[in-house]
């Protein structure tokens, strides 16, 4: 621990109090390394608030004691944008202290939630009033509502309602001085200038810290079925999915494209799981029709639409889940995919985007020229095929799994070059490398070296005018040596 981290620990205890502060190192591990296991940090200290005031008097102690600050939620950035440096520079600004719903407004569809609120309570809390909370994502249990906030969270229902940007309505945050902003208020016109509301959308911590947000709600749907595709590729689910919009309006909430290779290895790394359809097909897709009325029932409609899509060709099979529980069963299929993989073996994951019209033939042409150019792997896409969102996998060769030392050692050979090949090929394709896990430090290289040079100068610029002393999140989405600290 540093003289200035001494002096500003007990600074902190001074001002709001010993709980505040946890030391121990013991305490303090579990938060060090993130979500993915890949990235390890040190810290003497987690400063943990239960204010935004309290927030806003550590923010200002950090300052007058030049401390970084790594603020985190529930710790599951897939990018590493919630571990602190190694060098132990920066302590951490846990969130999770700020855990209050503050309100629920359903006549509005609003609801104030604080940074530590946790997804699925938030989920719980408005559904027991009759609306809901339009973004869900594997790590519902532990993301909380800051770091959906920071990181721009997308999910599965993109499709419908919009990532996290569109779901926030006003801010309330600590700027990197230890003022509040406090935007929260959800005004339809408002034309003072930038909007530091969205400003913060995505910023992941290095602008400020989010301490509650206004976030929209729409009512709990009257009835959702569940529907589940054989098709034979990437080109005819997109054939599909235009097809079924415009004949079911925006009742289509979710449309998930997974390749029937995948599937079978969820089929043999998951126990309990079973294909829904009795033959293999190329590609699937699974879809989530929801509406706000209950006649005629959601399931009737999806298997009449479905029925349409089958005499026109544009399927090969299709079933719609009985009830609940076999709603459910399907959508595990998916949600088992990433767990699927690493049973199997080593697996260099991206999450990218690229128009939605463009993503079939990405995502088959990038899969073969990323296996001609590493013989042996295995590259694959999946996701949200609606919204462009690819999950593009290369998987390690057959064997890996069984050989430790081989696996890292092919990890450590093919991760960055064939990463940096799958960047490319988005680019050229007029994508983004990021689509909804953000940037962090594992892709903050990839971001200098494929944005523009406009890009680049006016987040360094941002950057440099809200944080002139580098203390928010250092290290995160721009290069340490990028947000120079004031001397």
């Amino acid at each position: 621990m540093t003289a200035s981290q001494t002096r500003f620990i007990a600074a902190v205890r001074a001002r709001i109090g010993d709980k505040a502060v946890t030391t121990d190192s013991s305490d303090i591990a579990p938060w060090l390394t993130d979500w993915r296991g890949r990235y390890h940090g040190a810290s003497a200290a987690i400063l943990s608030p239960d204010s935004t005031e309290a927030v806003a008097a550590v923010v200002g102690l950090a300052r007058d004691h030049d401390v970084p600050l790594v603020p985190q939620g529930g710790n599951t950035s897939m990018v590493g944008g919630a571990t602190p440096p190694a060098d132990g520079s920066a302590l951490i600004l846990s969130l999770r202290r700020l855990n209050r719903l503050r309100r629920i407004d359903p006549a509005a569809g609003l609801a104030v939630a604080e940074a530590g609120v946790i997804l699925q309570d938030l989920h719980t809390a408005t559904e027991a009033q009759g609306m809901r909370f339009p973004l869900t994502l594997g790590a519902r249990g532990s993301a909380t509502v800051g770091g959906l906030v920071s990181t721009n969270a997308g999910g599965t229902q993109v499709l419908r309602f919009g990532s996290m940007r569109t779901l926030v309505a006003g801010l309330e945050l600590v700027l990197p001085d230890g003022k509040v902003h406090d935007g929260l208020s959800p005004l339809k016109k408002d034309n003072r200038g930038y909007d530091l509301t969205q400003l913060l959308v995505g910023a992941e911590g290095t602008l400020g810290i989010v301490t509650a947000a206004t976030l929209r709600l729409v009512p709990v749907e009257a009835d959702r079925a569940t529907g589940w595709i054989g098709v034979d590729s990437p080109h005819a689910a997109l054939a599909l999915l235009r097809v079924l919009e415009r004949h079911s309006g925006d009742a289509i909430e979710s449309f998930e494209l997974v390749p029937g290779e995948i599937l079978d290895l969820v089929l043999k790394h998951i126990p309990g799981t079973r294909a829904p359809l009795e033959t293999r097909h190329p590609w699937l897709v699974l879809i989530d029709y929801a509406t706000d009325h209950v006649e005629p029932a959601a399931r009737d409609v999806l298997e009449r639409l479905l029925g349409q899509a089958l005499e026109e060709r544009l399927a090969r099979d299709a079933v719609v889940a009985a009830n609940t529980t076999q709603s459910a069963a399907f959508w595990r299929l998916r949600d088992s995919i990433s767990e699927a993989e690493r049973a199997e073996g080593p697996t260099i994951a991206h999450d990218i985007s690229v128009a939605v019209e463009a993503m079939p033939d990405f995502m088959v042409d990038a899969a073969a020229a990323v296996e001609a150019a590493y013989p042996g792997v295995h590259a694959t896409g999946f996701g949200h095929l609606g919204d462009g969102n690819v999950h593009f996998h290369v998987n390690a060769p057959a064997g890996l799994q069984h050989d430790p030392v081989a696996a890292d050692r092919w990890q450590q050979e093919v991760g960055a070059p064939a990463s940096r090949m799958v960047y490319d090929l988005v680019v050229a394709a007029g994508g983004s490398i990021s689509a909804e896990h953000g940037i962090g430090q594992m892709k903050r290289d990839a971001l200098e070296r494929l944005s523009s040079p406009a890009r680049m100068a006016a987040l360094r610029a941002i950057k440099a005018g809200l944080d002139p002393n580098g203390l928010m999140n250092p290290g995160k989405l721009l290069a340490l040596a990028e947000t120079p600290r004031a001397p």
